[in-house]
């Protein structure tokens, strides 16, 4: 089993999640199952089969979150000026002349709105390795874009 490389803020939100799966949402799916079954029939009662499909994707979910967190291992941006996993990178997009800024994370910590992307992703990808005043070409379906490194934390 490989390493999963995450921040430490996309660690501490893999638990949260699985904390609350495991005492707030596994507890009250077995509650509506419960319920459900007292009503009787169960061949054609559909909050006891929404309860038990339900139940199916907690448990789905919770198993994927407690192998995330058993092979996660936390790393920290070491400051090298290179752009590795954690940095910080303020980029120019030579297309529009506008400035953007990205954190390079883990699939499990993408968040777009925030300007966290994957180092797997395309633009992760192209600026891995690269360096303040470096110029990375960045191909996506919508064509070749390219990005001047500005910073990098």
């Amino acid at each position: 089993m490989d390493n999963i490389p995450v921040t430490q803020e996309t660690y501490d939100q893999l638990k949260q999640e699985l904390e609350q799966l495991k005492k707030v949402e596994r507890p009250k799916i077995i509650d509506e199952i419960a319920e459900a079954r007292a009503q009787g029939d169960l061949s054609e009662n559909f909050a006891y089969h929404a309860a038990k499909d339900r139940q199916g994707e907690i448990e789905s979910r919770i198993n994927y979150l407690e192998d995330r967190v058993a092979r996660a291992v936390i790393v920290k941006y070491n400051g090298s000026g290179e752009i590795k996993f954690g940095a910080t990178v303020k980029l120019l997009n030579k297309k529009t002349n506008r400035p953007i800024t990205y954190t390079i994370v883990s699939p499990e910590g993408v968040d777009a709105i925030n300007g966290k992307i994957s180092f797997t992703s395309p633009i992760g990808k192209a600026l891995l390795g690269k360096k303040k005043g470096d110029v990375a070409e960045v191909i996506t379906p919508k064509g070749k874009n390219f990005f001047e490194i500005l910073d990098v934390q």
